[in-house]
């Protein structure tokens, strides 16, 4: 699949050297448009490639959906750019799809930092967010304001349905869409939950987690420390699971740090 992405940045320095590449990968019910205000922070120092993966975004959408899949997308981007040596960043489902991706395609990493996600498997927790994104029929709803006073119902954080309804569009005048392909998603979503199959990666990676979120705990670092045998683990500890929105200043210290 061809993965819709956005370029920002210079391709040389103030010096005249040439900048390195940077992809962000973004998470579930995300796309390339939440990271905006960060990669053109980053694109001071990197030419960035912010990525929409299948069935979000502006990216196709696609009856198959799984990890396998989603590495094969990224591959055929950075092949298609004729880039090797890349930087990647990877939040959430798309730290998962960065970790797949190297296990197959480690010659065409230079570093990788993955987001408040690790390889493991993690419980079913997507259900109320499912139902509530299925409960809104937009045959019925034409304005975002009704598709939140639906979602409500099902999803009381104001901020995560804030971020969910960033993805409805308008198809036409009077008739919205979503960028997201809520039947796949709903019927896939065990594929996203799942664990990454590998021995060992032995690339130079940096785990960011929020400190407030249990994605990565610390009873997780020792498996972490023992598949990815040059990882560093840094954590912000006021932070959720949307570490680059929540704490985006420490972040990017935290990456460019890594980075150089």
């Amino acid at each position: 699949m061809n993965l819709y992405y956005r370029v920002l940045g210079n391709e040389n320095d103030a010096d005249g050297l040439k900048k390195k590449p940077l992809f962000i990968l973004h998470g579930l019910f995300g796309s390339s448009d939440n990271w905006q205000t960060l990669a053109k922070k980053f694109a001071e120092r990197y030419v960035v490639y912010l990525v929409d993966q299948r069935n979000h975004g502006h990216s196709p959408h696609a009856e198959d959906f799984n990890y396998d899949l989603m590495a094969d997308d990224f591959y055929t981007l950075v092949k298609d750019l004729g880039l090797s040596k890349i930087n990647v960043i990877g939040h959430s489902m798309g730290g998962k799809t960065v970790i797949n991706f190297v296990t197959k395609h480690a010659d065409l990493l230079d570093k990788m930092i993955v987001v408040d996600i690790s390889h493991k498997k993690y419980p079913m927790h997507h259900e109320q967010i499912l139902k509530g994104l299925n409960a809104i029929d937009l045959t019925q709803v034409k304005t975002r304001g009704n598709a939140d006073k639906i979602l409500v119902e099902y999803v009381a954080e104001i901020g995560v349905r804030q971020f969910l309804l960033k993805n409805l569009y308008w198809i036409e005048k009077g008739q919205l869409g979503w960028r997201i392909n809520i039947p796949v998603l709903s019927r896939e979503i065990h594929q996203i939950i799942d664990t990454i199959a590998f021995d060992t990666i032995d690339a130079d990676t940096l785990f960011i987690r929020g400190g407030r979120s249990n994605y990565i705990l610390e009873s997780d670092y020792k498996e972490i420390n023992e598949k990815f045998t040059q990882a560093e683990i840094y954590s912000i500890e006021e932070s959720g699971h949307w570490v680059h929105a929540e704490a985006p200043a420490e972040f990017y210290s935290a990456v460019v740090d890594f980075l150089q």
